[in-house]
């Protein structure tokens, strides 16, 4: 298990936001946890320095392509790219340096999975190149995956089947819990344990982290199968809750 980086990218900067209050109806609801002067190639060459892999670049909404390959040029190889990936342009991400793609609202239609769309997705890049993104929320006691910047359900519900069906078509999963996702509360230790019960192939949380306890809570309920990524509580983005020496340290010792 370890700590894996992050790159969020709204309007061309690097930011920590509450992504449930991320609108395609503008921003005016928008909460900003922490926007950086520094730049997006500045974070992944910090992260290739320390030998954090693994990590993904999200870009939030349009416009973010240039800060994104900024990114991609620092570490070539080094992140996972999402946000907007399709069936024209997922190639050209991997070729412009990014390990994998990361997708969620491509692959599904009508709130299910589109398996056609999937399976094209799959033979364009490659299983081993693709990343889905299973972000979910909890209704009526059932984790479902939410699209569309999180702001739609889905009829799909993470379960053990779900996830051994679908690992036929990725190599990874990235999982936020939306519901804590931003907030610095903590992580959703249901979600995490469900994870490292059920998940066949490597599997990301994200979402909640406060401080360093929380990846030794992860570890524990994700039985040691389950990777975290901590955002807004880094210092790096703002936040007073963990240190990045820290997470550096937790993967040094981890590795041991």
């Amino acid at each position: 298990m370890k700590i894996r980086p992050c790159i969020d990218i709204h309007g061309g900067k690097v930011k920590q936001i509450v992504g449930s209050t991320l609108s395609d109806t503008g921003a005016n609801m928008l909460t900003e946890n922490f926007v950086s002067e520094k730049s997006p190639g500045y974070y992944a060459l910090l992260f290739k320095k320390h030998g954090l892999t693994g990590g993904h670049i999200i870009m939030l909404g349009p416009g973010n392509e240039k800060a994104a390959l900024e990114a991609l040029s620092a570490w070539p190889g080094g992140m996972q790219i999402g946000g907007g990936i399709n069936l024209e342009n997922a190639r050209y991400w991997i070729n412009r340096g990014a390990s994998h793609v990361i997708v969620t609202s491509l692959v599904f239609h009508n709130g299910r999975i589109d398996m056609e769309r999937l399976t094209a997705l799959t033979n364009i890049v490659g299983k081993n190149r693709l990343v889905l993104d299973l972000s979910c929320r909890k209704m009526d006691g059932r984790y479902l995956v939410v699209t569309d910047r999180w702001q739609n359900f889905t009829e799909e519900e993470i379960t053990g089947e779900a996830l051994h069906r679908l690992s036929g078509y990725c190599s990874e999963f990235l999982v936020h819990g939306v519901d804590v996702e931003g907030r610095c509360r903590g992580v959703d230790s249901e979600l995490v344990e469900m994870l490292g019960e059920m998940s066949p192939i490597p599997t990301t949380y994200a979402g909640g982290a406060r401080s360093i306890d929380d990846a030794f809570k992860v570890r524990e309920k994700g039985k040691g199968r389950i990777d975290l990524t901590i955002g807004s509580a880094l210092d790096i983005f703002g936040g007073t809750g963990v240190l990045f020496e820290e997470i550096v340290r937790f993967n040094r010792e981890s590795a041991r």
